[in-house]
């Protein structure tokens, strides 16, 4: 019997703001995983300028290819495919990772793979917990995202909760605006919560009657910038790390319970996290104390993994190798993709 070959996979993600390489073997073992982020520059606009992102994509991506490949002591002919992702995200950024990826594919002879950034996420749990296989409850939350996934096998998901307003990240970036922490919101506010009391502020948890695994984050959103507004107005000193932490608290107690829940309903005892909300410290803490007081694996990326990489698309691309799941040189990008 002939043994069974490794599979390699480059594979490219621009779907924001961070030019992403990696290489990526048999799905679960990362070669090389090398990130250009533009944090540094969109920090001076309190946000991501799509236009901008898409120029420093343009300007990046071959120096960041050649990276990966070369931290992996890999060339293109080591390669049996390229993995990019293709949605959701802002589109001009996407068609810089998707027009490299192609003009690669085209040039090497390597099949195409396009891998839904979501999907990445959710992936990326299997390269840090090697034993991690299907079927799991995954919760995903990032900027743009708030979803309660379960993942029935690798390529087969089903939603069953997703926010009915903001997204948990782009909560967190609202708050820290507001408090004067500025971008990117989601760490500066997890580092002051630390310092605050989190029993400082009431700030209120939404549930919603028919569909108690759906999320809902603009309530207390409001409620944070409407405390704030009102010490301004009648000339009150407001504690921010207080504000932060009870904030965080509120997000926390509307958004760990659900997770658990599922796993009770659907009779899953495993739970992961993804996104880059999922490198909050505070959320990750009360997600394990939860799981180990319901008897529920927890798997968690570490926070490099949380954030936009490429050995998440490399990983998920991998399942789609497996399964003949090609894409076309006619890939496009899909800013609006869903799950």
């Amino acid at each position: 019997m002939e043994e069974k070959k490794d599979v390699l996979i480059l594979a490219i993600e621009s779907s924001c703001d961070e030019t992403a390489a990696a290489v990526v073997k048999n799905g679960r073992e990362v070669l090389s995983n090398v990130i250009s982020s533009q944090i540094a520059l969109h920090t001076l606009y309190g946000g991501v300028v799509p236009e901008i992102a898409s120029r420093k994509h343009i300007e990046k991506i071959n120096y960041v290819i050649q990276e990966a490949l070369d931290q992996a002591h890999v060339t293109l002919e080591d390669l049996d495919a390229i993995g990019v992702t293709y949605g959701p995200g802002l589109v001009g950024a996407l068609l810089v990772g998707v027009a490299e990826a192609k003009a690669i594919a085209y040039a090497a002879k390597l099949p195409l793979v396009g891998v839904h950034h979501i999907e990445g996420h959710i992936s990326a749990n299997y390269i840090e917990n090697k034993e991690l296989e299907p079927p799991f409850i995954c919760l995903v939350v990032s900027g743009g995202h708030t979803h309660l996934v379960v993942v029935k096998d690798y390529g087969k998901y089903e939603i069953i909760g997703r926010t009915r307003d903001d997204a948990a990240g782009e909560a967190f970036d609202k708050v820290a605006r507001a408090i004067g922490l500025g971008y990117p919101g989601g760490p500066k506010v997890d580092k002051l919560s630390k310092s605050g009391n989190p029993d400082a502020f009431d700030f209120p948890i939404a549930h919603i009657a028919d569909a108690p695994f759906d999320f809902s984050y603009s309530g207390v959103k409001s409620a944070v910038l409407n405390q704030l507004n009102t010490a301004k107005m009648n000339g009150v000193e407001i504690n921010s790390a207080d504000v932060a932490a009870s904030f965080q608290k509120a997000i926390i107690g509307s958004t760990v319970p659900k997770a658990i829940a599922l796993c009770k309903e659907k009779n899953i005892n495993k739970l992961a996290i993804a996104g880059g909300v999922a490198s909050n410290s505070a959320l990750r803490e009360a997600l394990q104390s939860a799981c180990d007081k319901e008897g529920i694996q927890f798997c968690s990326p570490s926070p490099v993994m949380c954030t936009d990489n490429a050995a998440m698309i490399g990983a998920a691309a991998y399942y789609k190798y497996l399964n003949n799941e090609f894409s076309g040189l006619d890939l496009n990008a899909i800013p609006n993709l869903s799950l």
